[in-house]
């Protein structure tokens, strides 16, 4: 199984259009947070083809408004705070946060634990875990990136967005 991750959309839908075409190589995509409005979540379920696991980041504001979108859309599923998925026979956390996705990490739980919030690119081992933050889609720091693990593997190919 292919899975794509991305975070910190922050309303770039032009960056998101631009991304989608090579998320859809993947099965399902996991989002690690910052939709910001809902018309983003909106444009996201509408360009992925397959599911869609999502956890709230700390810029999106309308939390009402997107789980109601994420239930009218039908491929997402809008888990909170937290996210525990098993996807492709592996265990995997989502979480906004970078402190939050390190202690999860670090508990051994868990195949991967993905991360988004301070828009770095990181990927690192933490006994048999990966921990993942797939960049951001936004772009504000120039480099506009999604991830695609491959659940044989565990390999990680990381995509620029153009």
């Amino acid at each position: 199984m292919r899975i794509a991750v991305c975070s910190d959309i922050h309303d770039n839908i032009w960056k998101l259009e631009a991304a989608l075409p090579g998320m859809n190589d993947a099965n399902a995509l996991v989002f690690c947070g910052d939709f910001c409005a809902p018309f983003t979540l909106t444009q996201l379920a509408r360009g992925f083809e397959g599911p869609v696991h999502a956890v709230f980041g700390n810029n999106d504001g309308d939390q009402w408004l997107l789980l109601k979108m994420a239930g009218e859309a039908g491929n997402i599923t809008l888990h909170g705070q937290l996210a525990e998925l098993e996807l492709g026979g592996l265990s995997i956390a989502v979480s906004h946060y970078p402190e939050i996705a390190r202690g999860l990490a670090s508990s051994g739980l868990y195949d991967i634990v993905c991360y988004g919030h301070d828009h770095t690119l990181h990927e690192e081992r933490i006994g048999d875990t990966l921990l993942l933050n797939p960049g951001e889609i936004m772009g504000r720091d120039g480099r506009s990136t999604y991830v695609i693990i491959d659940s044989d593997d565990l390999s990680v190919e990381v995509y620029d967005v153009a």
